[in-house]
């Protein structure tokens, strides 16, 4: 489906901008990241995305069911020869920087990322040996190819625990951590390993490191720790984070954080940045997203201090200045919390409780209805349970993220006929 055309008599040096874009909510505002900039702007969207979009201000909107790069290729060289070449396409989302980037490159644009950046941002061997090759300590790791067997990849790697991931995905999706070289077999002989990368497994804390790099420097960074981890979210567990307050944990960290993005070669964007600190206190790079964080980071970020970090990222990647400036004004602290969809489902929500008047630090809650019946597998946007947190230190909203942790009191069953088996209570937590 085609939304509006802009005559080609208006083309002129008017910047033209591809964006490909999936998201419908207030972080898929383009025009008004614009700020008023005088550009032509094309979107391919899928269908929940158009809700966000300016449709009387674009010069086209496609809707598409695929924003696949060999579904979308075509449609780009069409916008092409009728609009001219663009200065830049951009993609928000993780699933599609890469295929910004090789429309990009198939296309001739100069602006926007580079093909061989976004690379090292998207394929974990390439990024962490960018980041290892800089004198910066990064996991052991392999890429896996259809000779890859169990125990000569353990034995290269140091032995066992070892985590297998895919090479280009996010989130912890396909994830699996392996202790013995059995595990690791039974798990390569469900993949296909050279769209793998195993990996040694380092022991400690994880942060996440949040910003906007601008000419090679950080525009804007911020720390934060977990609590849990993204690979306890992916197997039903609750994840939450805690900002860091001012101070030499925070500084090193983020010292460390940037030295990683200048290995990469990062001058401008927008990332989501995962740091381990093993049990003596060395910092080990685990991987970098070419993006804001997702769950419930950008939000916060705009609470606490004022920036758009979707804004921050799309300017940044076409070329235009930064909207945010430092008022010197510190931010408090704060965090998030955020609850899976249950294991089974389909199901239904039949106890879970308000915390907002009960945790003072609680600013923001989203919860189910009980008796809600969740039928998709969620994400770090959708699940069944979110809170935003307020407080003075870490370590005080740490503490009120573990005891909404305890309180929240989540209960699913299962529908019965959904997936086989009888209504059981689930806790979650």
């Amino acid at each position: 489906m085609t939304i509006g055309t802009t005559p080609a008599h208006t083309i002129g040096s008017t910047p033209l901008h591809v964006v490909l874009n999936r998201s419908g909510d207030e972080f898929g505002e383009y025009h008004r990241f614009l700020d008023g900039t005088p550009c032509r702007t094309v979107y391919l969207t899928t269908p929940g995305g158009l809700p966000a979009l300016d449709q009387d201000g674009a010069t086209e909107i496609r809707v598409l069911d695929s924003l696949a790069y060999d579904d979308v290729l075509p449609v780009v060289r069409e916008i092409a020869d009728r609009h001219g070449t663009p200065d830049a396409v951009f993609g928000q989302s993780e699933y599609d920087i890469l295929t910004a980037a090789r429309l990009s490159a198939d296309l001739g644009v100069t602006g926007g990322y580079g093909l061989d950046l976004v690379r090292r941002f998207k394929d974990k061997p390439a990024m962490k040996r960018a980041v290892g090759d800089a004198g910066l300590r990064v996991p052991r790791f392999c890429a896996l190819d259809d000779g890859s067997r169990a125990e000569e990849v353990a034995g290269a790697l140091g032995g066992l625990p070892l985590v297998l991931k895919p090479r280009a995905s996010a989130g912890s999706e396909g994830v699996t951590v392996v202790r013995s070289t059995a595990e690791l077999e039974l798990a390569l002989s469900g993949v296909d390993p050279s769209a793998y990368e195993c990996e040694e497994y380092v022991e400690g804390d994880i942060f996440h490191v949040d910003g906007v790099y601008r000419s090679g420097s950080f525009h804007f960074v911020s720390a934060s720790q977990y609590v849990n981890t993204c690979l306890d979210y992916a197997h039903g567990r609750p994840l939450g984070s805690a900002l860091l307050d001012e101070g030499p944990e925070r500084t090193g960290l983020t010292t460390f954080a940037g030295s990683c993005l200048t290995a990469l070669g990062l001058r401008d964007g927008a990332f989501h940045l995962e740091v381990i600190r093993r049990p003596g206190g060395e910092l080990v790079f685990l991987e970098v997203g070419l993006r804001p964080g997702g769950a419930q980071v950008p939000f916060l970020h705009v609470d606490l201090y004022g920036i758009d970090l979707f804004a921050e990222a799309f300017r940044a990647a076409i070329g235009l200045p930064p909207l945010w400036r430092d008022t010197g004004a510190p931010a408090s602290g704060g965090g998030w919390l955020i609850y899976p969809t249950p294991g089974q489902l389909p199901s239904r929500v039949t106890h879970r409780a308000s915390l907002r008047d009960v945790v003072p630090e609680v600013y923001h809650e989203e919860l189910p209805p009980v008796g809600h019946v969740m039928t998709g597998p969620g994400s770090y946007d959708v699940g069944t349970g979110i809170f935003r947190f307020r407080g003075e230190t870490a370590d005080g909203v740490r503490r009120a993220v573990r005891t909404v942790m305890e309180g929240y009191g989540l209960r699913t069953e299962p529908i019965e006929g959904g997936d086989g088996r009888l209504p059981s209570e689930q806790p979650h937590g």
